[in-house]
């Protein structure tokens, strides 16, 4: 194909060669021969490129012979042969796809080139080996040439597969059929969710054949959403499909596609280029290129506006009328055949009226918020060669309507005041917007009057109708009022006004206005509580423990404890939290009997108020035989086990009272019933002499016995002294639970103050201990 290698055989005897004429490389046809070897003529063309890619090639030349003179015309024509393999511009081509790329995704390939025509050519494309994700496509396009594009069957997954490789092959129709490959790599990109998008998928131009190289054709334009390196995009412009030397170049930056050499109407009627655009994360679109190459015009069409409306409303219909005009060339023929075209087709279109008359329509709803003026270009072209333009431009005006209602800057408001306030205190303000102008866009404020069953109206709260500015109108309590919500309403001045609501939080702030009050000890009311304390405590028994509470909240409500006075100092301690009056070392002989403290109890606020606990401790000598529970912390293995102790424990006490309930009961009636019979027997080896001295030594005789009940942190402790049953009789020793059965009454011991001995000061006996008042 493309070449000559025919040979030509006239059989003319007799005849005298004189030349052969005619185009190509047939030019060099002659007659060859001697005298001896006339009887043919041998014509031999040699081998080189003809007709390139024309779908028939034929070579017409004259033969002009003598002896006798003849003129001969003869027309080769020259058939394709499948000599020509497809070749592909570049052995490797690599692609870098997302892996959000969605299925059906198309990405162009150049297609292989053949030499051949016809079925010669390449017919078919293949992937090799074949796989699950892509295929090939191979179809025509616009303008009926065929391009090859990489077909997505399935969605890709960079964490299984990071890059893929796989050869495409070009098929010729051919026998034997030729092919070609190119190596096809593919690296699969991590997310990138906004993939570049063109303004317009197809771009058609119409370029002057006369244009001088390096003129801009037009520029392409595409758009991203994302940010960074995701959103900055490149423009690439691939091969013209069907040709191998393009003349168009593109600004990889903003996407101007160029001239690198002029034109040939002659050759080529119109260019079908493909423009990609990559973003910085890999995604890439595509658009077609149409550029038209038209012969010189010299007459511009002209644009005649015969009605035009402005400003619209921004609630027109679609489809309403706002320009009418009239377009006419003084060409003739192609040259005066005009066509209309507007830039801005989003809300605005053109349509034929009447011959050469056209309507600019609205064709969707208007905004004036979101675009508030619209200008408008109309292009007239005629079909001359090359065509000449003329623009027309309609500033299109949009007038205001209330659509749109306030809208507040925030969802909801939360204010703060502090309790006590001044009367219309300023507290915060509310502000809200309106997109419209004039007096649709004036606002007011106001409260909304139905505040549900939920939100009773609140009277304490006004808002200034002009500026939104809230204001509390009396004094309010922390105490009695934490916080408390309203509606504010705000609308607009247009007809009818619209409205918008949002809820405004109060939040009373507390201020430290309560002075702790002291629940125990009770103070005032009651008399002032004594507590016992045995002299054989160790430092750290707990005595009591003042318990206050405070009416305010947060730091203003944090107490802490303080000993503020107290007859020995040294021999207490509080707790700065808990309020636990302690000792803070052992008893002493040298301690008072009856010890007075003054606790302070005091808040965290600023500045702290503060309240007193008065309360008085006894010490007593003999109570030390009673072992009273102190609080301190249990270890880790104590506490491990604690849940299994007071079950065991809970279990043995229910059965010894049930015990020892059922014998104190037996042994009360018998007792009575001896008693009724006078029987009341004394052994003698049970008495013992001297109880007068025992009693003047300052000591209580062997016979008294002591039943005691305390309550824990209490200013009731009762103290019941059983008496001896025969005041005559020695001392009698009391043993372990039988100091209930042997209760008999008796007068008292009087006690005076010289039994209390000097050497003996931090302790009391029995007569002391029943003279002391406990008021």
């Amino acid at each position: 194909r493309g070449h000559c290698g025919l040979c030509l055989v006239f059989r003319l005897p007799r005849l005298r060669p004189r030349s052969v004429a005619g185009p190509g490389c047939l030019a060099a046809f002659g007659i060859a021969g001697r005298a001896e070897r006339q009887r043919g003529l041998r014509a031999a063309a040699a081998a080189v490129p003809l007709c390139a890619q024309s779908e028939t090639c034929m070579l017409p030349f004259e033969l002009l012979l003598s002896s006798p003179l003849q003129f001969f015309r003869v027309e080769v024509t020259l058939d394709d042969i499948n000599d020509h393999s497809p070749i592909f511009r570049e052995d490797r081509i690599s692609f870098r796809i997302p892996e959000t790329s969605e299925p059906g995704s198309r990405f162009p390939l150049e297609g292989a080139r053949d030499l051949d025509i016809g079925s010669n050519t390449v017919q078919a494309y293949s992937i090799s080996p074949e796989n699950e994700y892509f295929s090939v496509s191979y179809g025509s396009h616009i303008t009926g040439k065929k391009s090859l594009e990489l077909v997505l069957e399935k969605l890709l997954d960079r964490e299984q597969e990071a890059e893929m490789s796989f050869s495409v092959i070009a098929v010729d129709g051919g026998f034997p059929s030729r092919s070609g490959t190119t190596e096809v790599k593919i690296l699969i990109l991590d997310a990138n969710d906004n993939a570049p998008k063109f303004i317009q998928e197809v771009y058609i131009a119409k370029v002057l054949e006369n244009v001088p190289e390096g003129s801009v054709v037009l520029t392409v334009l595409a758009t991203d959403p994302d940010a960074g390196v995701n959103g900055d995009i490149s423009y690439q412009l691939n091969e013209v499909v069907g040709q191998i030397d393009s003349a168009f170049v593109i600004d990889p930056i903003i996407g101007e596609i160029k001239l690198t050499k002029p034109l040939d109407f002659e050759t080529a009627h119109t260019h079908e280029l493909t423009v990609r655009a990559i973003d910085g994360g890999g995604l890439s679109a595509i658009c077609k290129v149409l550029v038209e190459v038209v012969d010189v015009n010299d007459n511009a069409p002209e644009l005649v506006v015969s009605s035009f409306s402005s400003p619209l409303p921004e609630n027109t219909v679609p489809g309403t009328v706002v320009a009418l005009f009239m377009v006419r060339d003084r060409d003739s023929g192609a040259n005066g055949k005009i066509s209309c075209a507007l830039q801005d087709q989003l809300f605005f279109s053109l349509r034929p009226a009447y011959k050469n008359y056209y309507e600019l329509v609205t064709v969707s709803a208007l905004d004036r918020e979101e675009t508030p003026q619209y200008i408008l270009s109309v292009t007239a072209a005629d079909a001359g060669s090359p065509p000449l333009t003329t623009t027309q431009t309609f500033t299109v005006d949009i007038s205001d309507v209330n659509d749109n209602a306030p809208i507040f800057n925030q969802t909801s408001y939360t204010m703060y005041v502090r309790e006590n306030n001044v009367p219309t205190v300023f507290v915060g303000a509310v502000s809200a917007a309106d997109a419209d102008v004039g007096l649709n866009a004036k606002v007011t404020y106001s409260l909304a009057a139905e505040q549900g069953p939920e939100r009773p109206w609140c009277s304490c709260i006004s808002v200034n109708s002009e500026n939104g500015h809230v204001f509390v109108l009396r004094p309010l309590d922390y105490e009695h009022l934490r916080q408390t919500e309203v509606t504010v309403s705000a609308s607009d001045a247009g007809s009818p006004p619209l409205r918008a609501n949002v809820t405004v939080r109060l939040v009373v702030l507390d201020e430290n206005d309560n002075a702790p009050l002291v629940l125990y000890p009770a103070q005032e009311s009651s008399p002032a509580s004594s507590e016992l304390v045995p002299v054989s405590a160790e430092a750290g028994y707990l005595i009591s423990k003042v318990v206050a509470v405070d009416a305010d909240s947060g730091q203003n409500s944090w107490l802490s404890y303080h000993l503020l006075r107290a007859t020995d100092p040294g021999l207490f301690s509080v707790g700065l939290q808990s309020g636990e009056v302690r000792l803070r070392r052992p008893v002493t002989e040298r301690d008072s009997v009856k010890q007075k403290l003054l606790v302070l109890v005091r808040d965290n606020g600023k500045p702290p108020l503060s309240a007193t606990a008065a309360l008085s401790a006894l010490l007593l000598k003999d109570f030390a035989a009673v072992r009273l529970p102190h609080s301190s912390p249990a270890s880790e293995d104590q506490a491990a086990s604690l849940t299994t102790y007071l079950i065991i424990a809970l279990v043995f006490v229910s059965l010894l009272f049930l015990i020892s309930t059922a014998v104190l009961v037996a042994r009360k009636v018998c007792r009575r019933k001896e008693l009724k019979a006078g029987h009341v027997l004394y052994a003698a080896d049970t008495l013992q002499s001297g109880p007068a001295d025992a009693a003047a030594a300052g000591t209580l005789p062997r016979t008294y016995c002591y039943e005691i009940s305390l309550t824990t942190g209490s200013g009731n402790s009762e103290f019941r002294f059983l008496k001896p049953i025969l005041p005559s009789l020695p001392p009698q020793h009391c043993a372990v639970g039988q100091g209930l059965e042997e209760e008999q009454d008796f007068p008292g011991v009087p006690v005076s103050t010289e039994d209390m001995a000097p050497d003996n000061a931090g302790a009391l006996s029995a007569g002391q201990f029943s003279a002391l008042s406990f008021n």
